[in-house]
């Protein structure tokens, strides 16, 4: 039996880095394959932040402040009470503004039976009129016979001279009181009406002495105290909307080549860390850079200005029911990776909404029940209060 020769060292070498070639192509080949069909059509960015709103709640009429109903990091109802003022004055004005509106109603009924009045008066007098001229013609007939004398005759003139300026004070009189009242109800005069609309307001700044939350969420900022004299439209808190937020994603200029309104995108928050990815989309792109907007915005014609990389703020909108189950708060630092794969979406947004972007329904309907106290006040004063 024949000894097999002994393999050379050298072509263990050549055979192995064969194999190695072999191994380090087709990894190239993959992670070219990789990055030409995932990796080029993604975007991403760590300088990312959460977004949202901090709806204020001020003051909307002077008062002291007599209760404080909630603390920072309480949570609240929209619509529910979180400062009330001492309410005496506006109570005091609206019993005020009810009594004038009485007398309003009142006065206005009066001028309205007034008219009647004096187109009575000047009926009265027109009838006198008519029958101091037939006097006149009648004497004059017998003055051109001889039948009385010129005196009585002169004063028969006289008479109806003075008859025919009572008629004219009459209508005079029937006029002005015309200008002062309507042809309408006694609802519709003017002098009503003011008085109405003074009630409506002395009803509001009541109302509004109870301060409500315009949106359920989370108290922050709260800076009022007991006691505390606050005019209309001092701050007292602010509320943020939890299931209101969003993300802000600074992507350098270079990203945004394929970036897309509706894109998907993924995001990460250090609270939570790898456990917890977000699902959302891009909302909209802002209109210029963030240095742009800055309270110091460079002078790029002064000389002192250095060109770098400007990041644009990109808004991407969350998934509400994700955010329901992984609450966010405001500033927290994310990560996002957009996929820029489909670029058939729009890079600005051109349309305008269809509808508002926040509402609150808090505020709706504030006159409905001063607007039952006027019509009460006003069919009382009128003598149909039973008529209802």
């Amino acid at each position: 039996m024949t000894d097999r020769a002994a393999p050379n060292p050298a072509d263990k070498r050549r055979i192995l880095l064969k194999r190695l070639t072999f191994t380090l192509a087709v990894a190239g080949l993959g992670w070219g394959a990789y990055w030409f069909q995932a990796l080029s059509h993604h975007e991403a960015t760590d300088n990312a932040y959460v977004g949202g709103n901090l709806v204020p709640v001020n003051a909307q009429v002077a008062g002291t402040v007599t209760t404080v109903a909630v603390d920072s990091t309480d949570w609240v109802k929209a619509g529910e009470t979180v400062v009330r003022l001492d309410p005496a004055d506006a109570e005091l004005a609206l019993e005020r503004a009810k009594a004038e509106l009485a007398q309003a109603v009142r006065e206005s009924k009066s001028r309205m039976a007034g008219n009647d009045q004096l187109a009575a008066q000047l009926a009265a007098q027109r009838a006198a009129l008519a029958r101091a001229e037939g006097d006149l013609t009648r004497r004059e007939a017998l003055g051109r016979l001889g039948g009385i004398a010129a005196e009585e005759l002169q004063h028969a003139r006289d008479n109806v001279v003075a008859v025919r300026a009572a008629v004219a004070a009459a209508g005079q009189a029937l006029r002005a009181n015309q200008v002062l009242v309507l042809s309408g109800s006694a609802q519709q005069q003017p002098a009503v009406a003011r008085a109405a609309a003074q009630l409506r307001s002395s009803y509001l700044a009541l109302k509004r002495s109870d301060i409500v939350s315009p949106v359920a969420g989370l108290i922050a900022r709260r800076t009022v105290q007991l006691g505390s004299q606050v005019a209309a439209g001092t701050p007292l808190m602010a509320v943020v909307p939890m299931h209101e937020m969003w993300v802000d994603a600074n992507f350098k200029e270079t990203q945004l080549k394929n970036m897309r309104i509706g894109q998907p995108v993924e995001l990460e928050a250090d609270l939570y860390g790898g456990s917890v990815t977000y699902r959302g989309r891009v909302a909209g792109m802002a209109a210029g850079t963030g240095s742009v907007f800055s309270l110091l915005p460079a002078q790029n014609a002064t000389g002192n200005w250095i060109k770098v990389v400007q990041r644009v703020p990109v808004r991407i909108a969350l998934d509400p029911k994700q955010l329901a189950e992984h609450p966010l708060r405001l500033g927290l630092s994310m990560s996002a990776e957009v996929d820029t794969a489909d670029t058939s979406g729009p890079v600005l947004t051109t349309a305008s909404r269809s509808k508002p972007a926040f509402v609150s329904t808090v505020y709706d309907d504030p006159l409905k029940e001063v607007d039952r106290i006027v019509a009460d006040i006003v069919s009382a004063n009128l003598g149909r209060a039973r008529e209802r």
